[in-house]
């Protein structure tokens, strides 16, 4: 009986500290990391900021730092967040990476899965299909012609293995069921800058990176990559590339909240209330406009459907992955 009884009030006294602990949290005092695995000043860490900011006045003013742990296709950050206490006082913001390095690397020292907890969905990125100034296509129904007419030989830029804008050439050229030359840069800025200077002919990156050249018609826009067009002004004239015929053709640059495998429920739980109250904060969702960037709306916003797209994803995108054969490692 006295171990029975032991046992009894072990479970309770863990039951009371977890209570305590999600009742207190944040506790005065403590700051909240977030960790961010990509440069300081890009789009993802732009939104680690803003929302940093927003979850802030959520959460008793408490203190919310970035830390900026880039490196390794995001898996060096991601990592360092798997290995941290799981006491809600360290989180995770990424992209859309969380979806493709499971497939991209084929030795993780973490599990996407089952290392983290999924605290919701932020946002949305649209990505557009630009070309070079001078490309004699005008719109997409003669871009799609060009680069049947001119198979292998046209140059579609991308950021660098695995980045977005390599997956959504991958994607483009599966979906035209067309070869052509992929070429990587070191990040969007040069990619842009030679796209620009006709020395590539076309990519597909994001709004963030494409909105401003597009809007000054530094570059020919074709489309965007959302099963809706964009209210935006430089890009609510641009169809879809599903409308033109290109089927299940969604691509955008996500973003969600993750904290360390462990992380009790009610914390998680007081994660996700404070970014849905910041989904809703006029000044976040202004900032996210500026960005072209789309506030998430449905049910990701919730650990459980966070999780549950994220298995969608990972199957979708190592689908393409595996048929390209392209792996970062």
């Amino acid at each position: 009986m006295n171990a029975i009884f032991k046992i009894a009030a072990v479970a309770l006294a863990a039951t009371a500290a977890v209570g305590s602990h999600a009742e207190s949290y944040p506790a005065p005092g403590k700051t909240i990391t977030i960790i961010v695995p990509f440069t300081a000043g890009g789009p993802t860490d732009k939104v680690a900021r803003d929302l940093a900011e927003s979850m802030r006045k959520q959460l008793n003013n408490a203190t919310i730092v970035i830390d900026n742990a880039d490196g390794a296709g995001s898996t060096i950050g991601t990592a360092k967040a798997a290995r941290a206490r799981n006491d809600g006082y360290t989180l995770l913001l990424t992209h859309i990476g969380m979806s493709t390095i499971p497939t991209l690397y084929r030795k993780l020292p973490f599990n996407v899965l089952s290392d983290f907890e999924y605290a919701g969905i932020i946002n949305d990125v649209p990505m557009t299909l630009i070309g070079r100034p001078t490309l004699p296509a005008k719109n997409f129904a003669e871009v799609k012609d060009w680069v049947g007419k001119n198979q292998g030989k046209v140059n579609l830029a991308n950021a660098g293995v695995g980045s977005a804008s390599h997956l959504c050439g991958l994607m483009f050229q599966a979906s035209l069921q067309q070869e052509m030359t992929p070429v990587p840069y070191k990040g969007a800025a040069p990619a842009i800058a030679d796209l620009m200077g006709n020395q590539v002919d076309l990519l597909c990156d994001q709004t963030t990176n494409t909105t401003s050249q597009i809007a000054a018609k530094k570059v020919q826009a074709y489309a965007v990559t959302t099963t809706k067009p964009l209210s935006t002004p430089a890009l609510k004239d641009l169809p879809t590339l599903q409308s033109l015929g290109l089927k299940d053709f969604n691509v955008t640059i996500w973003h969600g909240l993750y904290a360390p495998k462990g992380t009790p429920a009610e914390v998680v739980q007081k994660v996700n209330e404070a970014m849905k109250a910041s989904l809703k904060d006029p000044e976040f969702i202004k900032r996210q406009e500026a960005l072209g960037a789309v506030i998430a709306s449905d049910d990701r916003i919730t650990p459980a459907g966070h999780k549950k797209f994220v298995e969608a994803e990972i199957a979708k995108w190592g689908k393409v992955i595996k048929a390209a054969g392209i792996y970062a490692d």
